[in-house]
Parts: structure tokens; C-alpha cells; sequence
């Protein structure tokens, strides 16, 4: 596949061109809580360990910005947000489980152990 330019990013091939969409520490994890349900932001704060406010609110806002989920503000005080996955988030749903189940494996193959 020929090379290919996508929001001024120079791209090699489809799968690098997902992974950018989807990919890195904490995207797939936030699609992955929302494929069931609508969460509020601080559902989703304590719900993924280790994600810091800034790091959370910057993938909700390319999540969000890409398509993959919506983001519902209430007018109310204080302030109510909702997040739920798209269509286009639903369809990497199927992506994330395959991802999850091949590490899963490669974990019982190195003897790697849950906390």
C-alpha cells in the first residue's frame, strides 16, 4: 500500500494509521469501559487506575474529536458530562477483545502473573 497523508501525518500502512486512531496507553482501556454503558467523567477517573486528570481528559477530547465517543453536557449545577461510544468506537470494540485475549496469552506464555 502506497503511503498516504491523513491531517498533515505521513502514514505507511492501515494498521500504523489505526493505532494512531486507537492505539497507546489509554485509549483502548476508556473505549473498553464505555462498550456497555454511559459513564460520567469521575466514573471513568476511578475506574482506570493510574491515569492522571490531564491524561484522561486529553483522550476523551481525541476520542471524541475522531468519533469515537460522545460527549453529552447537561445544563445543570454543578455540571453533569456523560461519555458513551459511538458506532465508530463500537466497531473497535471486536479490535480491543482480540488485543486483549492475544495478551492475555502471550502473559500465560512468559509465566507472566496478575497482581
Amino acid at each position: 500500500m502506497p503511503e498516504f497523508l491523513f491531517k498533515s501525518k505521513l502514514y505507511y500502512n492501515p494498521v500504523e494509521f489505526a493505532m494512531d486512531r486507537i492505539g497507546g496507553t489509554w485509549k483502548m482501556p476508556i473505549l473498553w469501559r464505555l462498550k456497555g454503558r454511559i459513564m460520567r467523567y469521575g466514573e471513568l477517573k476511578n475506574d482506570i487506575p493510574h491515569i492522571t486528570h490531564k491524561m484522561l481528559t486529553s483522550q476523551l477530547r481525541q476520542l471524541e474529536e475522531e468519533g469515537f465517543v460522545n460527549r453529552t453536557v447537561y445544563a445543570v449545577v454543578p455540571p453533569k458530562v456523560e461519555y458513551s461510544i459511538t458506532e465508530r468506537g463500537m466497531r473497535s470494540i471486536a479490535i480491543i477483545e482480540t488485543i486483549r485475549n492475544y495478551g492475555l496469552e502471550l502473559m500465560d506464555e512468559f509465566g507472566v502473573t496478575d497482581k
